[in-house]
């Protein structure tokens, strides 16, 4: 279907029959705005106009939550070594590693391994077989003290040599053996957030030294219940970084099954985990705003224009006006999804690399 390209320009002059359609957002996602009829006096100029291309493009509408930079996982570091005084702890903030000392008991480290299982027997020659003699050997050949030691569950002549070399290069005493306390497993690296004792302090079995996180960036949002479907485990979406410009990709790892009540009575909301792709776009910054857009719609290989193009037709539906040269026509259009700045459109004889009438920037 096309409309008179004179009449439709002198329609839109007056402002009765046609005119651009207005795009308005919402703050909890993309609202279309419906059409914003202009008033003015017959005898105003008409508008300065451009041209813009039809493409074929992916779209993609999105609706945006709120959310906080964090750190993956939450852990408890508890003391075992037995002695007077705490001789040094970690500062807030600090990141430890594998072979690293976590904090100090008269004078003597308690290093940090990588592993699942707590410690809860000093380990020698002698001791009955088990996953932890295992954690050990794997710890130890990590750290290149592994040579001629296979990994088993069995403390043998091979254990107590690493043992020895690791002991010597740390400035341990080399016994050969790993005292109870010694050594304090966690599943990956620590990033320190408290610490619960003072330097001088009695170390008391059994009691929490400092709790720590990953130091793996993540977001935490929430979403309301209403849109809880649209995420799920894997879903990418777009993370606007604190300085509200910069965005960064990020993978959902976890939607969490059970709503909380929002406060002041609130629409409840169930908590995601995202997981940055590119972790350093976090830079040192913990529990700043983010903004996560998530894809509501999407639209592939389709034909777009710029919102802008729409025009608003008195009898219903809207038109672009498909230039040639100088000249041009009305051509009436079904619309799509609208994306930021483009909307999908179809109608008769439309095509990519047409150009249509927008106005003038």
């Amino acid at each position: 279907m096309t409309a008179d390209r004179a009449g439709g320009r002198s329609r839109r002059r007056i402002g009765l029959l046609a005119t651009p359609i207005v795009l308005a957002a919402v703050a909890a996602g993309m609202a279309i705005g419906r059409p914003a009829w202009r008033t003015g006096h017959a005898a105003a100029p008409p508008a300065a106009t451009g041209s813009a291309p039809v493409v074929r493009a992916d779209l993609a509408a999105t609706v945006q939550v709120s959310g906080s930079l964090s750190y993956a996982g939450s852990y408890t570091v508890v003391n075992q070594a037995q002695g007077t005084a705490y001789t040094a702890l970690p500062a807030p903030g600090r990141t430890i590693g594998r072979g690293q000392a976590l904090y100090e008991v008269d004078g003597t480290p308690v290093v940090l391994f990588y592993g699942a299982r707590p410690a809860w027997r000093a380990l020698s020659a002698g001791v009955a077989a088990g996953p932890d003699v295992a954690q050990l050997d794997r710890n130890l050949t990590v750290l290149g003290y592994g040579a001629g030691l296979t990994v088993s569950g069995y403390f043998t002549g091979a254990t107590a040599w690493a043992v020895e070399q690791w002991q010597a290069a740390r400035g341990l005493p080399v016994t050969g053996t790993v005292p109870l306390g010694q050594v304090a497993y966690a599943p990956g690296p620590l990033r320190v957030t408290a610490v619960a004792p003072v330097p001088g302090a009695p170390p008391q079995p059994g009691a929490t030294v400092l709790t720590a996180t990953s130091p793996t960036p993540v977001v935490l949002a929430r979403v309301p219940v209403s849109q809880e479907y649209l995420v799920r485990a894997g879903d990418a979406v777009t993370v606007t970084l604190p300085d509200g410009v910069a965005t960064t990709p990020g993978i959902v790892t976890s939607v969490s099954p059970v709503a909380s009540p929002a406060a002041g009575g609130g629409q409840p909301t169930v908590s995601m985990t995202i997981r940055l792709v590119r972790a350093v776009a976090a830079g040192h910054l913990d529990q700043a705003p983010v903004t996560v857009s998530v894809v509501s719609a999407q639209a592939r290989g389709v034909l777009a224009v710029p919102v802008s193009a729409l025009v608003a037709l008195a009898g219903g539906g809207y038109a672009v006006e498909v230039l040639h040269g100088r000249a041009g026509n009305l051509v009436a259009v079904q619309t799509g999804l609208f994306s930021q700045t483009l909307v999908q459109v179809s109608g008769p004889g439309l095509a990519a690399g047409q150009r249509v009438e927008v106005p003038s920037s």
